[in-house]
């Protein structure tokens, strides 16, 4: 980031013509949507379709949970409107978002899922990705066929991130020397409220563990390393390990543990959900794209489906965010922008996301040990 805002202010008419480097690297992540949401979509159902009562009751408190996740950042950057005054100087994308309540019906039903991919209707392509997941139940084969297209999507997505401080660079060298200091100012505040907003939802965590009986303090202490490792390391998986450890040496039966916590990295990554909530308004503000409130209910509906399923992704908000903003007539332009200041606010969003697992195992672990039987 910092090499291209300073590029940006001292050469603002270069820094602008570097745009072009930016938007390439922007279309290798635009390349990848429709593979990625097809494999881990349709995969992630059809595994979930055997997890029977203790997994339904786990992902019921795991999307109540990325439920208050996602209305807590999108109501977050509504008061606080961090966005405004950034000036992100490109054109939005055209995209025809429906408000009548018939025309929302029948745009999200795809006449050919080819059809919707190349033109990336992400709502399209989610409604046909799990409905075939539905269907695809007890395929073995076509469910494994899935997840290698997820599997090498994710390699895809990998090699592409390496490209990732070049195509940043460039696009915050064109983004500052179109909008200047205003721009770095816009985004050192984003980033703050970032973390305010996942604190706050540290503070539903422990209302929630409270509810159900869960020693605050003992928990605390059972969760401090796998919450350290998740903030060294910026990846909810590589703390996986050691959170399940953690959870059975607490006390939480194994049964729940070896279901829950896994089930989690693809339900209930809460401080993801945040921050999908929060960049996506964010960058509304900064293009001055006013959303009406059906395209906010269709925006959040859509977040809640394809934030599913992709944890294992490197940056994988941002293919996410990719799909939403093509669907929704927001500037890529902006997804590069919030790649600059990601990793000042990723360690504490997968941190989160750890905290907000551990959370659900250990109340999971309380309801069953209270349950007669």
């Amino acid at each position: 980031m910092a090499a291209g805002a300073g590029i940006g202010l001292l050469f603002p008419e270069f820094g602008q013509s570097l745009a072009v480097i930016g938007r390439v690297f922007l279309k290798l992540i635009q390349s990848v949507i429709a593979p990625v949401l097809f494999g881990s979509l349709v995969a992630g159902i059809a595994r979930g379709s055997g997890i029977g009562r203790l997994g339904g009751q786990a992902v019921l408190l795991f999307e109540i949970a990325t439920t208050i996740g996602l209305l807590l950042g999108w109501g977050i950057v509504w008061l606080t409107e961090p966005g405004v005054g950034v000036a992100l100087q490109v054109e939005p994308v055209k995209a025809a978002v429906p408000v009548g309540l018939g025309q929302v019906l029948e745009s999200i039903f795809p006449t050919s899922i080819f059809d919707a991919m190349a033109k990336g209707s992400v709502l399209q392509i989610v409604i046909f990705c799990v409905t075939v997941g539905v269907a695809a139940r007890g395929q073995e084969q076509f469910v494994r066929f899935a997840e290698s297209v997820a599997a090498v999507s994710y390699e895809y997505i990998r090699y592409v991130m390496m490209l990732a401080p070049f195509g940043v660079a460039a696009s915050m060298a064109a983004t500052v020397g179109a909008g200047g200091f205003a721009v770095i100012k816009g985004l050192s505040y984003f980033a703050l409220v970032a973390w305010v907003a996942q604190g706050i939802f540290v503070g539903v965590i422990a209302l929630g563990l409270w509810w159900a009986n869960v020693p605050l303090l003992g928990f605390a202490r059972a969760v401090r390393e796998p919450f350290l490792i998740a903030l060294g390391t910026t990846s909810s998986a590589a703390a996986l390990p050691k959170a399940m450890e953690a959870m059975e040496r607490y006390g939480v039966p194994r049964q729940v543990v070896s279901l829950a916590l896994p089930l989690g990295l693809s339900f209930n990554l809460c401080g993801s959900t945040i921050h999908l909530a929060m960049a996506t308004l964010f960058v509304a503000q900064a293009a001055g794209v006013n959303l009406s409130l059906g395209q906010q209910v269709l925006i959040l509906a859509t977040l809640k489906l394809t934030s599913k399923g992709v944890a294992g992704i490197p940056r994988a908000n941002f293919v996410i965010l990719s799909s939403l903003f093509t669907g929704f007539g927001l500037p890529l332009e902006g997804l590069a922008m919030l790649l600059g200041v990601d990793a000042v606010i990723d360690m504490i969003r997968t941190g989160v996301n750890v905290l907000g697992n551990c959370a659900a195992t250990a109340m999971l672990g309380a309801r069953r040990s209270s349950s007669p039987g």
